[in-house]
Order: C-alpha cells, then sequence, then structure tokens
C-alpha cells in the first residue's frame, strides 16, 4: 500500500511538471508573438492658400531740420494711404508702427561730413483677410517710389508682405484619417508580403503638422508664399500574426 501511495504521488509530480512545462512553453510562444510587429508611415498633403497677408511698408525721411523731415514723413504717410485706397485696401487695415528718429550728430562713432542731420522712419503696418489683394498690391508698390515716398528695408520687416495661413483645425481631423488609413495599407501590403496578418495597434505616433512652401526651392520661404503645402506623418506599429 505504501509502494501504492509513492508510485501515485510519482505520477501527479510527472503531470504537474509535465504541465508546468507546456504552460511555460506556450507562454514563450505567445511572449514571442507579441514582439512580432511592423512599423509603418502615413503621408497625408494639403495645398492650401494663405487667409490672412500682413504687408510693412517702412518709409523714411531725411533733413538737417527736423520739423521738415516731419513734414516729408507725414507726405509719405498720406501718399501711402493714398495708394492702399486706390488699390482697394481700406486705411482703416493700416496701422502706423515703430516711429524712429535719428540724430546723426548725436553718434560719436560718425566719420565724414553730415548731409543730413536727422534721419525719420515709420512702418505702416496693412493687415487683410485678402491676400490676393495684397499680393496684387505690392506688385504695384514702383508707384510709391515714383511718388516721392522712400521705402526701406534695413531694419525690421523686409518690406514684402507676409502670408499666414491659419485654418489649420479645419483640416487636421480629415488629415489625420487620411494619414492613419495610408499607414494600414502600408502595414496589410507588409502583412501580404510576408504571409502574415494585421493584429492590433503596437503603438501609434501622430507627427507634427508642418506647413511649407508650395514651391520648395532653396531661399524660399514659406511666409512669402501665398501659396502652401500642409504636410502631416503618422507612424504606427502593427502587430502580426499567422
Amino acid at each position: 500500500m505504501k509502494n501504492g501511495c509513492s508510485i501515485l504521488a510519482a505520477l501527479l509530480v510527472a503531470v504537474g511538471l509535465t504541465s508546468s512545462g507546456w504552460f511555460v512553453g506556450n507562454g514563450f510562444m505567445k511572449g514571442r508573438s507579441a514582439d512580432r510587429f511592423v512599423t509603418v508611415k502615413g503621408v497625408s498633403e494639403r495645398n492650401v492658400k494663405a487667409d490672412i497677408a500682413f504687408w510693412p511698408l517702412r518709409f523714411v525721411a531725411t533733413d538737417d531740420d527736423l520739423a521738415r523731415a516731419q513734414n516729408k514723413i507725414e507726405s509719405s504717410q498720406k501718399t501711402i494711404v493714398q495708394f492702399l485706397e486706390k488699390c482697394g485696401i481700406e486705411a482703416s487695415r493700416a496701422e502706423l508702427q515703430a516711429l524712429e528718429v535719428t540724430d546723426i550728430l548725436a553718434n560719436p562713432y560718425r566719420s565724414g561730413p553730415t548731409t543730413s542731420r536727422f534721419i525719420i522712419s515709420q512702418t505702416l503696418m496693412v493687415r487683410s483677410e485678402d491676400p490676393e489683394l495684397i499680393r496684387a498690391s505690392s506688385q504695384k508698390v514702383g508707384e510709391l517710389v515714383d511718388a516721392g515716398v522712400v521705402l526701406s528695408s534695413s531694419h525690421g520687416p523686409s518690406g514684402g508682405p507676409t502670408y499666414l495661413f491659419t485654418r489649420l483645425n479645419d483640416i487636421k481631423p480629415a488629415m489625420i484619417a487620411e494619414a492613419t488609413a495610408n499607414a494600414r495599407k502600408a502595414a496589410d501590403q507588409f502583412a501580404l508580403d510576408s504571409g502574415s496578418k494585421i493584429s492590433g495597434i503596437r503603438r501609434a505616433h501622430q507627427g507634427v503638422f508642418e506647413i511649407k512652401p508650395r514651391d520648395q526651392a532653396p531661399g524660399i520661404m514659406e511666409s512669402i508664399q501665398l501659396n502652401k503645402t500642409v504636410r502631416v506623418v503618422s507612424t504606427i506599429e502593427y502587430y502580426l500574426k499567422d
């Protein structure tokens, strides 16, 4: 009887070891299977147009007499406002900014004779929700030069229009959906080629939305182009299964 109990106990231990070995092995296989995944990228792009334009017009007047220089700068301001109205831009869209008065004689590092003691500069900032109008008007800026207005871009803004696209939130959802769909297509193709199937998402990362110039070339900035390209790249990891 004692020998029978010993044999039964030994059999139970053997079965337990066998079962535990199966569970450990099966768990290891599942763990290795969970490590099988593919990383893919999905891209979405949209061509858009700027919806807001800023046009800084910096003008300068010089004279040996401060009062005369002031009169010149006021005259240039009126000429610019008249030019804008002629182009169809309301005067209310323009705001005076950055008045600077420089006395050349006050500069201890000056050298040579001084022909004009005072330099007055001012910026008229035009803001419009009609970028096309601003673009067309900026092509006629030569009329201001012909009228005697001295334009300058030596400090601050370049003097040319800056175009902004501010409606990114309106197109974000559709672009994210498109980028995700494109990533899934790439994952499905990889799984098909490798004889596997897509199981689920392991990890996902939405890239940063980039606004780039539509016409990309060295030295061309996005801010000076009316037409732009919005781009986003989503990176997604998918589990693979047999």
